[in-house]
Parts: structure tokens; C-alpha cells; sequence
């Protein structure tokens, strides 16, 4: 294997060996703390811009199959493991993870001491970084770094240009694909729901159009302030149709309705994160992937109620309307990869659809 090393803003130089593509990557550098699930979380669009650092320490042992994707083209920049195994022992593994990254044109550099740099982002926040051959130069790589811009239009690069259906023979939900996981159609499908899935930037009067019984917002990369054009579709719906959004979703309802969002130290990233319903004392341990959050306190005075915490930081995890039918989460209750205790969303999301129409006839 090739030498190849991790050179940090900070001028953090880690040293390693070279898996996956031969390119170099730059991206912003976050720790995943999931225990398995490398392939669902390499393949969340959520990643988009960033490189991925494994806290687990082994990663590929059990390959990449045709059942874990959450997208067809992976937008990650780079994967940062302990050890990444060269062999896959997996009934289900059709291919190795170092020959799906060379085939999706993404770097991977393992031998890290993953345990640094974990606490090393804890406590510093989150890294600009670049992946390079150990034949470069170190300090045109950190001021490479240093220079570099992190983008802020990864929402338009990772949602659909066109609306597309997926059929089903109940309830129509409209599906606005900020990059979303494919898990969330599956669960919606699995429910019988007529999806139809739209771009980032669908107006009110386009989702009016198709009559919809309810609207789920997806997750997606990025800073949810990058996206107004979706502020003025959510209060243009708002009252007269349900909503259920999730991640960059719920933050998009917090900013529709006059909160505030704040950009988290090192964010959550990783599938065994507690959370507590405020109003019934239930804890879920979830799947999370965000960097930005909803700012509590700037709920005062709107008409939004706090619905669920996260138990280690006290973060906002849950909102809903006090009037009208919406609610939204900031973990994933679909996981993949992680629990499904908070699976059960899904099906609330269908109650409310129906109680809105006023019956029980799609279910």
C-alpha cells in the first residue's frame, strides 16, 4: 500500500496508508461513532463535503452489498479508519469497501490514530483537512486548507433536479429531497404511500397542485440557512397540510417559524444517541448525523413546543406546532444505520394525514 497522510488546518500532520481511490480530497473532517453501518453512513448525502473519520476501529471486514445504500452516488470526500480490513467475510458482501471507494472516486487513508484525532476535534471543533500522497509538500497542504472555503451549496448538489414518483396505492405523501436517505422512502413505501419525491426548491403552489394528504422534509447537508427558498414553502403549506421533517427538515420548520439555528462544536455523528420525549418520559437511543442545531432558546414566542432533548448535551431534538399539524425530529427515525426505536414516527406521521382528512380510509 501507498503512504499517504491526513494534514489538518491546524497543521496536524497524521500519517498512514492509502486505500479506496488515489485522489486527494479535501473536505471538513468529523468522527462518526457508529459501531457497524459504515456503508449506510458513507452513502448518507448528509456527508457531502465532508470526510468521514471511523471511531470504531475496524471498518470493511464485512464488505459493501446491494441492500445498505442510502444513495446511488456517494458524495463523501474522504474515510478516515484505525484499520480498514483488505478481506470481507459477509454472506451478504459483493465487493470490498477499497474496491467500491476506487470505483466511486473516493480516498480512504487507514493506520490513523483515530482515538486522537476524535478527541482532538472534541476539542478544538470541526477541522478543515486534506487527504494527500506523503510525496507533497505538508505546508502547501495546510495552507491549502487553511485557504479553502467549505461549500454552501451542497443542498443543489445532492436534490433531484426533477420531481420523480414512487408509486403506492395509500396515502400521497410529497417527499422534499434535501438529500435524503433512501431509508426514509423505504419506510414510506413499506406504509403503501404514494411518494412523489421533489427538488429542494418546490414552491407551496407546485405541492398544492397534487393534493398531497401530507409532506415530509428530509435531511440534508449543509447549514439549513442556505435554503430560504424552502422557508417560504413550509409557511406557504403550513396549517393546511401535514408535515413531518427530519433533521435538516426539522431545522428548516424551526427557522419557517421565526427560531434560530447555531452551528454545533463537532456535532452529532453516530448511532447511540439518547433521547428523551419531554412530554412522555420515553428515551430512544437514535441515529444521528447533523452539525447544526436548533437554538431553544430562540423558540420564545413562536408558536413552536419543545418535543424531545438530547440526553448527553440537553440539544433540541423535537419540535412541534402548537396549532398546526406538524412535528418534526432532529435524529433519524428511519436509522440505517442504527436502532429503530424511534421508528414508530413514521406511523404517527400517518395519523396525523388521516386525522386531517378527517378518517381512516388510506390505511
Amino acid at each position: 500500500m501507498k503512504n499517504r497522510m491526513l494534514v489538518l488546518e491546524d497543521g496536524t500532520v497524521l500519517k498512514g496508508r492509502a486505500f479506496g481511490s488515489e485522489k486527494d480530497a479535501f473536505g471538513e473532517v468529523v468522527f462518526n461513532t457508529g459501531m457497524t453501518g459504515y456503508q449506510e453512513t458513507i452513502t448518507d448525502p448528509s456527508y457531502s463535503g465532508q470526510i468521514i473519520t471511523f471511531t470504531y476501529p475496524l471498518i470493511g471486514n464485512y464488505g459493501i452489498n446491494r441492500d445498505d445504500f442510502e444513495s446511488i452516488e456517494p458524495v463523501v470526500k474522504g474515510v478516515i479508519a484505525k484499520e480498514a480490513a483488505e478481506f470481507a467475510s459477509n454472506w451478504r458482501q459483493q465487493e470490498t469497501l477499497d474496491t467500491f471507494l476506487k470505483a466511486k472516486g473516493i480516498p480512504g487513508i487507514s493506520g490513523i490514530d483515530t482515538r486522537f484525532l476524535t478527541r482532538l476535534i472534541r476539542e478544538h471543533g470541526t477541522l478543515k483537512g486534506v487527504i494527500a500522497n506523503s510525496d507533497q509538500s505538508v505546508e502547501e497542504m495546510v495552507n491549502r486548507a487553511k485557504a479553502s472555503k467549505l461549500p454552501t451549496d451542497q443542498i443543489r448538489q445532492v436534490s433531484p433536479s426533477k420531481a420523480y414518483p414512487s408509486p403506492g396505492s395509500g396515502r400521497r405523501v410529497v417527499l422534499i429531497d434535501f438529500g435524503m436517505k433512501h431509508s426514509i422512502l423505504r419506510e414510506l413505501n413499506s406504509r403503501l404511500c404514494d411518494v412523489i419525491v421533489m427538488p429542494y426548491d418546490t414552491t407551496a403552489e407546485q405541492i398544492r397542485l397534487l393534493h398531497p394528504d401530507g409532506v415530509m422534509l428530509s435531511n440534508g447537508p449543509g447549514n439549513p440557512t442556505d435554503v430560504p427558498e424552502a422557508l417560504e414553502m413550509i409557511r406557504g403549506i403550513q396549517g393546511d397540510i401535514p408535515i413531518f421533517g427530519i433533521c435538516l427538515g426539522h431545522q428548516l420548520i424551526a427557522l419557517a417559524n421565526g427560531a434560530t439555528t447555531y452551528k454545533m462544536k463537532f456535532g452529532h455523528r453516530g448511532a447511540n444517541h439518547p433521547v428523551k420525549d419531554v412530554e412522555t418520559g420515553r428515551v430512544d437511543f437514535t441515529s444521528q448525523n447533523h452539525g447544526f442545531a436548533v437554538d431553544e432558546e430562540s423558540l420564545v414566542g413562536t408558536d413552536l413546543v419543545v418535543t424531545h432533548r438530547e440526553l448527553n448535551d440537553g440539544t433540541n431534538e423535537g419540535l412541534k406546532h402548537k396549532t398546526a399539524p406538524v412535528f418534526s425530529v432532529q435524529y433519524h427515525p428511519e436509522s440505517a444505520p442504527g436502532p429503530s426505536d424511534a421508528n414508530y414516527l413514521f406511523d404517527r406521521f400517518m395519523q396525523l394525514m388521516d386525522s386531517a382528512k378527517g378518517g381512516n380510509d388510506n390505511a
